[in-house]
């Protein structure tokens, strides 16, 4: 069997994809993105409404912006994602484009399709870009894993009955169970 050569993808290839079709490029490799369930794109919509309330509220500096928005991790050709939600406090990293360079708080609804790379891939590229925050909500095991890379890499593990502190945020605190009650 002749053996067959992985061809890297880079941003061009990333931007020229056709508008129905959604992909992430992570490590030169393009990955499809599978349509979100209702669930999922009720926790987006409820998460995007608290967090963007409470930076108004408190007059912050961040922006946070759901998907689709495409964040070029490291401001390199080979990594560009769509996290579910971004926020993002220095603004001067916002184009037209999407986001360049890491976003202070990511938060990704996991999905089926997407269980493997939310948990494992993301994780490192997110750690290793400079993400300050990274949450992986899961609904079917009804957990929320929070990592805060700037105190430990080992994650914190809560059901979504319990209350979460965001951690960029001095007095934000999330409640999954709450949202989907909504």
């Amino acid at each position: 069997m002749p053996h067959l050569e992985k061809i890297t993808h880079t941003s061009e290839d990333y931007w020229n994809l056709p508008e129905s079709e959604r992909a992430e490029l992570i490590e030169g490799q393009l990955y499809a993105m599978a349509p979100p369930n209702y669930k999922h794109q009720k926790l987006v919509s409820e998460l995007t409404q608290i967090i963007g309330n409470y930076i108004k509220a408190h007059h912050g500096k961040c922006e946070i912006i759901p998907s689709p928005f495409a964040v070029n991790l490291d401001a390199n050709d080979k990594n560009w994602v769509e996290p579910d939600i971004s926020v993002i406090c220095d603004k001067s990293k916002i184009t037209n484009r999407g986001c360049i360079g890491a976003p202070d708080y990511i938060i990704e609804i996991v999905s089926p399709s997407s269980r493997r790379m939310d948990y494992n891939r993301k994780n490192g590229l997110y750690m290793d870009a400079g993400v300050r925050e990274y949450w992986i909500v899961d609904p079917e095991k009804e957990r929320t894993t929070i990592y805060r890379f700037e105190e430990d890499a080992a994650p914190t593990i809560t059901s979504f009955e319990q209350d979460i502190p965001v951690g960029i945020f001095e007095d934000l605190v999330i409640n999954i169970a709450k949202l989907l009650s909504i």
